[in-house]
């Protein structure tokens, strides 16, 4: 069988090729096997990448066991954490794409047979599906895995905590010794957050798109398991370059649906919507926003991991993890479970014998936290393309709100507001220009949203944006309004005092302003510049397309 690696390892035509993996230090004997890329995200500025280069070295050493030689290759990563609420996080999502063209630079330029990508957070992992879909050769996602959850006063906590004990302590709920201590607990060691943020939520989806082994979601990062997990990619990637089994045979249409199913039920992040709509456009999967709402009105949501409840993923993965969630799934007909995974077998046969183990952090299928899925679509007069929030995280008394605008035209000068004491109970805050173009980069607002709940405003007050939400936000946080306000959106029409209507169940959010009025300001309103002039932010904000389109570049 050809491989692709004959191009640079066969041949009197590719001594000179030849010669340079030799001045690497691979031997005949390694150049005769599959050559491997095993793409690692490890860096010491993400806690969740921090371990990486033993999880990478564990995959090496399943290459090698089944017959492969692993080429260790880098990729980049932002720790959203340390990104947030300042202009570092407009780097943020723009960094998926960098990370999807540096795979595919790597994977090209060195003619790989196959890839082991070994992510962990937020933009890395649906960068390197986005890779794995466009190149289209054998490839398997090994994942960091979640940090285990901190602990304080007794109890287990997260980040999500964190950011909200800012808003306690700028209320003077607690003091500087308590907010210390906080931040000493919050984060125990290595690993993707705790909680069913963005991360994990990926990395959990990465085992219902059947593009990683069962365990990738759930398995902490800091157990040995995990470790053995990486060995078994390892040679599970040499099973797929000789059956010769492809991404775009597993990413198909069937396994979108599966995997928005399974967001439903685990109450993913509001960022997977985004996410899934850029791997399938990759994958040459037609997806839209119906499609979500679709599934969700047919799925119900069994779990409420940190923040919408209070449970972690080490629990999920103590109940039996994700092949759990789906066999509860199956039983109930809402999975197809006769799809290809990169196991080499079926859906139905990785799942075949998993078990729930504890009820209470896995609800059965008889006793739903709702009927209907973790995450909602909305349309109206400010999103007539769209917009999303995570319904499982939003205060019973807020699923049907209405109330004042209070408008502002970039997060900084919303959490002044909040932190001023300047939003009170009923009002409903609008960030607006932080889209994909108007931010550019549609950064989270999790410094907002953390600062209401912390001041206990999250079952009062609502927040919409063009930007994004981290999945560690909670309450009634409707992010990825389209148009966004810089592509001509109502949300940038909208003016202080505007009464706004929210009804999650119906899916619906509109301004109490009529066609005409909207009109009348279209005609006198100036839209914000971007506020970014030079360097490749610059570029992106000139090719990236809508968030209902996965705020591709196009």
């Amino acid at each position: 069988m050809n491989r692709n690696s004959d191009q640079v390892t066969k041949g009197a035509e590719r001594a000179p090729n030849r010669c340079l993996l030799r001045a690497c230090g691979y031997t005949d004997e390694e150049l005769s096997r599959p050559l491997i890329g095993v793409v690692s995200a490890h860096s010491e500025i993400v806690p969740g990448h921090l371990h990486l280069d033993k999880l990478a070295e564990a995959v090496k050493a399943g290459i090698l066991l089944a017959g492969g030689t692993p080429v260790l290759v880098p990729a980049i990563g932002v720790c959203d954490g340390i990104a947030m609420g300042h202009t570092g996080m407009k780097y943020s999502l723009p960094s998926r794409e960098l990370i999807a063209d540096s795979v595919e630079t790597m994977a090209q330029a060195h003619c790989f047979d196959g890839l082991v990508l070994v992510p962990n957070c937020d933009k890395i992992v649906p960068g390197m599906l986005m890779a794995a879909a466009r190149l289209n050769i054998p490839s398997i996602v090994c994942s960091g895995g979640p940090m285990l959850a901190g602990r304080h006063n007794g109890e287990n906590m997260s980040l999500s905590k964190m950011f909200e004990a800012v808003g306690a302590y700028k209320s003077g709920k607690i003091d500087d010794k308590e907010l210390h201590q906080l931040e000493e607990d919050a984060c125990p060691g290595c690993g993707s957050c705790s909680g069913m943020y963005t991360a994990n939520s990926l990395n959990c989806l990465c085992e219902a798109l059947g593009m990683a082994l069962p365990g990738n979601g759930t398995i902490p990062a800091v157990h040995s398991s995990r470790m053995l997990l990486g060995k078994h990619a390892g040679m599970a990637i040499i099973h797929l370059v000789k059956e010769n089994i492809r991404p775009r045979d597993i990413l198909t249409a069937k396994a979108f649906e599966n995997a928005i199913t399974m967001d439903m039920a685990l109450g993913c992040s509001t960022n997977s919507v985004l996410h899934l709509l850029a791997i399938a456009h990759e994958a040459k999967v037609s997806l839209n926003l119906d499609l979500f709402n679709e599934i969700s009105a047919r799925t119900p949501n069994l779990c409420h991991l940190a923040p919408a409840g209070p449970h972690y993923i080490q629990e999920l993965n103590e109940a039996g993890g994700i092949p759990a969630v789906m066999a509860q799934l199956a039983q109930a007909g809402l999975l197809d479970t006769t799809l290809k995974t990169v196991t080499g077998k079926t859906v139905a046969e990785n799942i075949a014998g998993a078990e729930n183990h504890n009820e209470e952090v896995l609800r059965p299928l008889s006793n739903p936290y709702s009927k209907t899925g973790g995450i909602a679509v909305l349309h109206g007069n400010i999103a007539k393309d769209g917009c999303v929030v995570k319904r499982s995280a939003v205060a019973p008394e807020m699923l049907v709100h209405a109330g004042p605008a209070r408008v502002f035209d970039c997060e900084e000068d919303a959490i002044q507001a909040i932190y001023q004491s300047q939003i009170h109970p009923g009002d409903v805050v609008v960030i607006r220009y932080e889209g994909p173009k108007g931010g550019p980069g549609m950064r989270e607002m999790l410094n907002p949203t953390s600062a209401l709940a912390g001041m206990g405003l999250d079952k009062s007050v609502a927040l919409i944006t063009d930007g994004r939400f981290s999945g560690a936000s909670r309450g009634a946080s409707i992010g990825h309004a389209c148009p966004e306000a810089a592509m001509g959106g109502e949300i940038g029409l909208l003016q202080e005092g505007d009464t706004i209507e929210i009804n999650i169940p119906e899916g619906t959010v509109n301004a109490k302003v009529s066609p005409e009025e909207f009109e009348a300001r279209r005609k006198t309103y100036t839209m914000k510049e971007c506020p970014i002039k030079e360097g490749w932010l610059a570029r992106y904000t000139r090719l990236v397309a809508s968030a209902s389109e996965g705020a591709v570049l196009k």
